[in-house]
């Protein structure tokens, strides 16, 4: 069975600018790759994704093309730093344009992103990425992804510290290892419900 995945980079910072967020993504991606997936990946802040909650808000926007490709992949990985605490401004707006989803979901209470996995990989140099893996996993879940066991991959310096991730000169032993787990996990996962898809919803008669 083929796998795709595909992810997201949520950092601020746009075109070719170096970014922690989008190191662990490669990693990831990386990993996930050495299970026999395809895997691509892009960074949000290049293209216009306008505000709203609609597949389309129109007038130039371009989250159309990303949101083809996250429907193509049967894995959604979404890459974000830490702002004030928070997952990035951008991280949220893609959980916002998701939230079309729940408009599709067909008469039979299926989701058209039911089957698709979703991780999530945080960095920061501050302290809260169980809270932004929690508030990642939330809306993922919410629209009707399936959330892998194991910790998301994450990374945080030292509290007002200068060191990002992408200046690390080797990958935490821990870091490396639950990297190597979610993505086995993930691909697992992707292709048990690949051969087995969710059931039908039973709808009672009230």
């Amino acid at each position: 069975m083929s796998i795709t995945a595909f992810g997201l980079n949520c950092t601020l910072k746009s075109g070719d600018a170096p970014s922690s967020t989008q190191k662990l993504l490669d990693q990831l991606l990386e990993a996930i790759a050495g299970h026999g997936a395809t895997t691509g990946s892009a960074r949000v802040a290049d293209y216009d994704v306008k505000p709203g909650v609609s597949a389309d808000e129109g007038d130039g926007d371009q989250w159309p093309e990303l949101r083809k490709r996250i429907m193509d992949a049967e894995i959604l990985v979404v890459a974000t730093p830490i702002w004030m605490g928070h997952p990035s401004s951008i991280a949220q707006r893609v959980l916002e344009r998701l939230d079309a989803v729940l408009g599709e979901i067909d008469d039979d209470g299926v989701y058209p992103t039911f089957g698709k996995v979703a991780v999530a990989a945080v960095v920061g140099n501050e302290d809260g990425a169980h809270h932004v893996c929690a508030q990642l996993y939330q809306g993922l879940t919410d629209v009707g992804f399936t959330i892998p066991g194991g910790s998301p991959p994450y990374w945080v310096g030292e509290a007002m510290g200068s060191v990002d991730y992408k200046d690390l000169k080797q990958t935490p032993d821990k870091v490396a290892e639950t990297i190597a787990t979610i993505a086995s996990n993930a691909v697992h996962l992707a292709r048990v419900l690949q051969a087995q898809p969710y059931p039908k919803p039973k709808r009672g008669d009230g």
